[in-house]
């Protein structure tokens, strides 16, 4: 099998430059407006903060604010920053993440239909020291306007402000614990994706099957360690934004949400690939079966998202349902809420149905580029309306912010994707890959 190799041209990273530049000047222009949006709002609320002084002697002016002092919740347009690179962050270390789980499940599995393409999820991992370093650096900056657990006088008792539900959970919830398992996570996880990587490379040279049964062994360590991490991660960084709220299921759905996410992008770029040339030994089954796990992943996320929302819904005991509360009684949250099931489950479940649209690289292509935007605005309802409450907005600030994201975080992966063979070609699999048909 003749070597193919991917080549990151000059022009696709022009046509990459040319997205992070217009990202960067909706990025510009979404911050002005939001900045300018927050002084007005600013402006009116003093306005008739001041009527009511007049009217009132001040008293209730002066509760409000005392109230507001007390909350800790006051808005400031920068707080929609933290929460869109917070957002985009854990959107894109999970596609990260699941790239390698990806790769460790088909080991672990011994799975051959896949042999040919486990480069490209491979790839991903690449991203996992970028996002770890900006995981670090968007808590240390943003940490008090993501997380509201971070503020020291929740826990005072002396201090009105004391939270006891939240002061329970100190043992597991502080700073310097939060930051152990942070880095802990994102050491291991790069570490055992470089162990996997290499073994991998050193296999296309030498060609043993000792290589192999190595990766396996590997793999099956990774999977144990991201089985409790993927859950662990999922409750730091995401359910603890709304911290007087708890899911038994918000880790597999976490999960859910990452791994079509990173399913999506396999097939997208495994299609993109081929089209231009590449992946000559991907075949049509191959596609198939790619776009089976992407429908079939996506009934999955909703059999999660259906199950969380039923189970509270059923029960109806207040602790639990403000998470849909306050989603779905606020005007610009609501929309976003039925955008989501309908990008995320009705979309590919309807046009993945029939066999042929499965097999088909337009239809391939326009599911899988649906259901990456679709997760994206999951992350979106998940963090957003927990960080900025009623003052959440989406516009050009959210559009800009995710194509920088995106660009680089491909940048990254197909840099990484051009310096080792596009196909593991001495992976004992591949002949079963090259054979592979689905009917």
């Amino acid at each position: 099998m003749a070597e193919e190799q991917f080549q990151f041209t000059a022009k696709a990273k022009k046509r990459l430059s040319i997205l992070a530049v217009v990202g960067v000047v909706l990025l510009i222009l979404g911050i002005f407006s939001a900045s300018s949006n927050s002084h007005h709002a600013d402006e009116a609320s003093h306005g008739e903060g001041t009527e009511q002084v007049a009217e009132s002697h001040g008293e209730e002016a002066h509760a409000g604010e005392e109230h507001a002092a007390e909350e800790g919740h006051g808005y400031h347009w920068s707080k929609r920053i933290f929460a869109n690179l917070w957002i985009n962050n854990m959107y894109f270390v999970g596609l990260a993440l699941l790239g390698v789980f990806f790769v460790a499940i088909q080991y672990v599995s011994q799975a051959g239909w896949s042999a040919a393409l486990i480069r490209i999820p491979m790839s991903f991992g690449n991203w996992l020291p970028i996002g770890g370093i900006l995981t670090l650096l968007i808590f240390w900056f943003g940490g008090h306007d993501i997380f509201h657990w971070t503020h020291e006088y929740l826990y005072d008792v002396n201090d009105p402000r004391y939270d006891a539900i939240i002061a329970g959970k100190e043992g597991y919830l502080n700073t310097p614990f939060f930051l152990v398992r942070m880095v802990i996570y994102f050491v291991v996880w790069f570490l055992m994706f470089r162990w996997i990587r290499k073994k991998s490379l050193e296999e296309d040279l030498n060609g043993s099957s000792k290589y192999y049964y190595k990766l396996r062994g590997i793999s099956a360590g990774f999977i144990v360690f991201f089985a409790v991490t993927s859950s662990t991660s999922a409750w730091d960084w995401i359910l603890s934004i709304d911290t007087h709220w708890f899911s038994t299921m918000f880790g597999w759905y976490v999960f859910a949400s990452w791994w079509v996410t990173a399913l999506a992008a396999i097939t997208l770029i495994t299609v993109i690939l081929k089209e231009q040339g590449y992946l000559k030994i991907v075949n049509i089954g191959v596609l198939h079966d790619l776009g089976k796990f992407v429908f079939a992943f996506s009934i999955f996320w909703t059999y999660i998202w259906f199950s969380q929302f039923m189970l509270i819904y059923y029960s109806n005991i207040p602790e639990e349902t403000v998470y849909f509360i306050e989603r779905l009684s606020s005007d610009h949250y609501s929309i976003v809420f039925f955008v989501n099931l309908i990008l995320n489950f009705f979309f590919p479940f309807l046009v993945f149905m029939p066999r042929d649209s499965k097999r088909h690289t337009v239809f391939l292509k326009i599911v899988t580029i649906i259901v990456l935007i679709g997760h994206w605005f999951d992350f979106y309802l998940m963090i957003t309306p927990g960080v900025l409450k009623e003052n959440g907005g989406f516009g050009l600030l959210e559009i800009g912010m995710a194509m920088i994201f995106g660009v680089a975080f491909l940048f990254v992966a197909l840099t990484g994707l051009s310096k080792y063979p596009l196909v593991a070609k001495n992976h004992p699999m591949i002949k079963e890959a090259e054979h592979h048909h689905v009917f």
